[in-house]
This record gives C-alpha cells, sequence and structure tokens, in this order.
C-alpha cells in the first residue's frame, strides 16, 4: 500500500471512531476528485449541491464501510453516483461534463498513475473534451484517470463488468489525444509555413521516442492508457 493510501485508510478508520479532525482529512483528500466526477453527470452550480448531499450520507453511513483506502474511493463514488442521478431525475436532466476544472488542477501530486495524469487533465480544454465524449466513456475515464480507480472498483460503481469499463476509458482516452493532438497541429503547421517563408528553414522534427505520444496527454497518462 502506497503512503498516501495508507494515511487516507487511517484516517477512515480514525472517522469511524469519531475522530472529526481525520474525517476533515478524508474530505480534503477524496472531496476534489469525487466533485470532479460528479461533473461528469451533473453541471455546475448543481454538481456542488449534489457533492454536499454525498458527503452528509457518507458521514451518516461511514461506520457501515469496511475496507481500505481503493474501497472508500469506490465506495464515496457510489454514493455520489447515485446521490447525482437522483439529483438528475428530479430534474429531468440529461447528464453532461461541466467545463470548470478548478479543482482538478489545484490537487496536490501524488504517487499513483491518477495523480500524474492529471496533468493532462488539469486545463479546461481537457475537460470541454470530455464534455464531447460519450457519458459513458466520460465516466470511465474520469473514474479511472481522475478518482484513480482500477477497472474492477470503477466497474463496481458504474453497475458494468471491469471489460466495459476498460473499453469505454480506452476508446474515451484514445478520442481525446486524436482530438487534443488535431488542436496542437493546427499551431505548428502555421509555424512551419512562416519558418518556410523566412529562409526555408525545415520545420522542427519531434524526437522519434515521442512521435507516438500523444500531445496534450503525459506519458504517464498514455500509460494509464495502454494498460486500461
Amino acid at each position: 500500500m502506497q503512503g498516501d493510501d495508507a494515511e487516507l485508510t487511517a484516517a477512515v478508520r480514525a472517522a469511524q471512531d469519531g475522530d472529526e479532525s481525520a474525517f476533515r482529512t478524508v474530505y480534503r483528500t477524496v472531496h476534489p476528485r469525487l466533485l470532479g466526477y460528479i461533473r461528469t453527470l451533473v453541471p455546475d452550480p448543481d454538481a456542488e449541491d449534489v457533492a454536499s448531499e454525498a458527503w452528509l450520507q457518507i458521514a451518516r453511513d461511514i461506520t457501515r464501510f469496511h475496507g481500505d483506502a481503493d474501497r472508500f474511493r469506490g465506495w464515496a463514488a457510489r454514493i455520489a453516483r447515485n446521490r447525482a442521478l437522483d439529483h438528475i431525475r428530479m430534474r429531468g436532466r440529461r447528464p453532461a461534463v461541466a467545463g470548470d476544472d478548478t479543482e482538478l488542477a489545484s490537487l496536490p501530486g501524488g504517487a499513483d498513475t491518477a495523480d500524474l495524469a492529471l496533468e493532462a487533465l488539469g486545463t479546461g480544454r481537457t475537460m470541454r473534451a470530455i464534455a464531447s465524449l460519450p457519458r459513458d466513456q466520460a465516466e470511465a475515464v474520469v473514474l479511472r484517470v481522475v478518482v484513480g480507480l482500477d477497472a474492477k472498483s470503477a466497474a463496481q460503481v458504474l453497475g458494468k463488468r471491469p471489460g466495459a469499463v476498460r473499453t469505454a476509458a480506452h476508446r474515451g482516452l484514445r478520442k481525446l489525444a486524436e482530438m487534443l493532438d488535431g488542436e496542437a497541429e493546427g499551431p505548428e503547421e502555421e509555424a512551419a509555413e512562416g519558418a518556410d517563408g523566412n529562409g526555408g528553414a525545415p520545420p522542427p522534427q519531434r524526437n522519434p521516442s515521442q512521435r507516438d505520444l500523444p500531445r496534450g496527454v503525459t506519458r504517464n497518462a498514455a500509460r494509464t492508457l495502454r494498460e486500461t
């Protein structure tokens, strides 16, 4: 178990014993990513209200929870998803991804794949790209990369098989990479044309080791894509 996960596990157990300071630690650790996931279902400002409802239930039911940090993230995500779907049914709205990623961009760095991949998701441009994905792909990408769940835990949240979640996340990340790569090519082509017009200088060449790495997506996010 990684250090951050061990600390979260200890905080959850202390919170179950009534330690308010430990519960605040749990909240600070889990809330930003949980809010990011809720935003794949409910647009702002409703996402904040849904998150509050989810945390009320988490606080009420935390003594019933059994497991470590990974299981807690999945448990909290299931609660958040249920509250979000209840909200959608009540309002009669279709799920939608919001473009506000302030919480995600301000997260501290960490050692797991989700933390490392946040660099790729830490821009409004990428969050807007996620908004254009089919709902199943958007949810799978955010649960796997942002919340940090493995395929099995994400499948439990979504009520699907792990293979279906892996496929949805793979397709979503591929599509994101293609969209971001397409956006990046425009400025590069203009720069190359400008260089040709000022003395015929050849366009800059990409490092061969980076040739297959989608622009706008970190190596770690690309690794996540391959492992999905």
